[in-house]
């Protein structure tokens, strides 16, 4: 009988307890966070990725709608911008970079979005510094091809088949650059590019083993290291840093920055319009 007593008391103190104490909401982001727009984009030049858009570099109103979306973006003000190149080629992104806000018009052989679009941004911004944080590393995104008798593999073919119907109703060569890159930056669209490039290989694998597990690692690594790449990058409070990089590099960096103490999203829709 004594315990009861004790164990309804015990009860009573515990809910008054509860009905005191307030929700707990933590504290996730430092008061110096740093401001972070981060745009995907398709490839407008060459690539080493699988996967290429059909886009004249050199095309005159293309370029024009490049650089109208530029002074979209260089609203934002940043004061780095980062890119996908490797940190290697920092010195001679920089010196280039240097060159083009010099001389706006100049040519470039084989333009891409950083030519195009990163470096018309800085110039309209006076953006002081660029970095390159790409990370290279290749793994097997076709092992579904290759691995026989595996048990979810219908899975991995159903959303792929999903997948393609999506973009033969949206073909690109039928939008505008801003249209593609509205839906580049969707977020049902990075979910998407996060599973044909990642998510969907954890289907592959023979009876017992992972075989596409494993190489959907070595690209969950390849971006963790990019990511790294940005940690070492000295920045302040005051800094507000613009990132372009192939979209799925965006989802990847999405998620991160959305947890981080030391960053802050920005949306990126409130420029890109």
């Amino acid at each position: 009988m004594k315990t009861i007593y004790i164990t309804i008391i015990a009860m009573l103190l515990n809910g008054m307890s509860r009905a005191q104490l307030k929700p707990l909401v933590p504290t996730t982001k430092f008061d110096t966070a740093i401001a972070v727009l981060n745009m995907g984009s398709f490839h407008m030049g060459f690539t080493t990725d699988a996967n290429k858009t059909e886009f004249d570099e050199h095309d005159a109103n293309n370029v024009k709608q490049v650089h109208d979306i530029a002074r979209k973006i260089a609203a934002f003000k940043p004061t780095v911008i980062l890119v996908e190149t490797t940190p290697g080629f920092n010195e001679k992104l920089q010196a280039e970079y240097q060159q083009y806000l010099q001389t706006p018009g100049m040519k470039f052989k084989n333009p891409s979005e950083i030519e195009l679009l990163a470096y018309e941004i800085g110039r309209l911004s006076k953006t002081r510094h660029i970095y390159g944080v790409d990370y290279k590393e290749g793994y097997d995104y076709m092992i579904g091809n290759k691995v026989a008798n595996s048990p979810d593999a219908k899975t991995a073919r159903a959303y792929m088949q999903m997948v393609n119907k999506y973009e033969a109703m949206y073909p690109e060569e039928k939008m505008t650059v801003l249209e593609n890159l509205k839906i580049c930056n969707h977020p049902q669209y990075l979910d998407m590019l996060m599973n044909v490039n990642a998510d969907m290989l954890t289907h592959i694998s023979s009876p017992g083993k992972w075989e596409g597990a494993e190489e959907a690692a070595k690209f969950y690594h390849r971006n963790l290291v990019m990511y790294s790449n940005i940690n070492q990058i000295p920045l302040t409070k005051n800094d507000r840093v613009f990132i372009l990089m192939g979209a799925t590099h965006t989802a990847f960096f999405n998620m991160w920055f959305q947890r981080s103490p030391k960053y802050k999203l920005v949306n990126v829709f409130d420029y890109l319009k």
